[in-house]
This record gives C-alpha cells, sequence and structure tokens, in this order.
C-alpha cells in the first residue's frame, strides 16, 4: 500500500525528469537549476570515446552540456518509458534520442537507459547509459566529439 506522501514524491521525481527531457535541448542554464550544487553525472561508457565518464558539481556539469543545443540540432526525445522504483527518489528510464550533428551534419540516434535520483525536488545523481558506436559515427571522430561537448581531457 503507498501513502498519499509516496504517490506525490513519485509524481514529482517523474516531473523532474520529464523537464530533464524538456530542458536539456533547449535550455542548459535552467537544466543545470534542476541539480543540487554537488550532483554528479555519470556516463559510464563515455570514456572509450574520450569524454569523462563523471561529472561533479554545477559547473562541471554546466560546462560540459553548454554547448548541448546548439551543436546536436533538433535534438529530440522519443518513445520515453519511466520505471519508477520501490524508492520514490529514484526513477529508471529508456529514451530514444535523435538529432543533427551540427559538426559533421549526420544524423545521430541514441537509446539511452537513464538513473535519475533526487533529494528534496533536485537531482543528486544522474546516470546515462548510451552507446560510444552512434556517437563516434555522427560526430566522425573522437575529437570533433570531445569539442561539442567542451571534453579537452
Amino acid at each position: 500500500m503507498q501513502f498519499q506522501g509516496e504517490l506525490k514524491q513519485k509524481d514529482t521525481i517523474e516531473m523532474i525528469f520529464d523537464l530533464h527531457l524538456a530542458l536539456i535541448v533547449k535550455d542548459i542554464q535552467s537544466w543545470v537549476n534542476l541539480f543540487t550544487e554537488d550532483a554528479v553525472i555519470e556516463f559510464p561508457y563515455a570514456s572509450t570515446v574520450g569524454t569523462p565518464e563523471r561529472l561533479e558539481g554545477f559547473a562541471a556539469i554546466y560546462n560540459y552540456m553548454k554547448d548541448v543545443p546548439t551543436q546536436m540540432q533538433n535534438l529530440i526525445f522519443t518513445n520515453v518509458r519511466k520505471y519508477p522504483t520501490s524508492n520514490p527518489n529514484i526513477l529508471w528510464a529508456e529514451v530514444h534520442g535523435s538529432a543533427t550533428v551540427v559538426a559533421t551534419g549526420r544524423h545521430y540516434q541514441q537509446d539511452y537507459v537513464m538513473q535519475l535520483e533526487t533529494k528534496d525536488g533536485k537531482i543528486v545523481h544522474y546516470r546515462e547509459y548510451w552507446n560510444p558506436i552512434p556517437a563516434l559515427e555522427a560526430w566522425g571522430n573522437t575529437l570533433s566529439l570531445r569539442q561539442s561537448f567542451n571534453a579537452n581531457l
């Protein structure tokens, strides 16, 4: 049996996730404001293409993601499937994303698995699993990919 507070928390995390998808395509400053100052983002497979696996803190997250709306033209997310957990502060989701990569003019398509964890209505931890092969095909090489995400390692 769920209590009213738990239902409200599940609604809240789903709303935060919806905002996450809506804002990342157009307003990175507002998107970053969804996170706590000490939030962590993880991309477990990112190091295979020379980009960071882990971003810690508001500034690092903003600097890495700030050019997404200009580098990934017409970024859209479809086939969104949300999987609430028994913990009302954790949500798993599967999402299909597509865009045109400005640096190459190539079409990018990716299927993501995302985990979102919140505390007090803000994202504290976000993990995104994505396949490096479609990214390399769309960006053409690791240098172009790193430049698009300000990842000069």
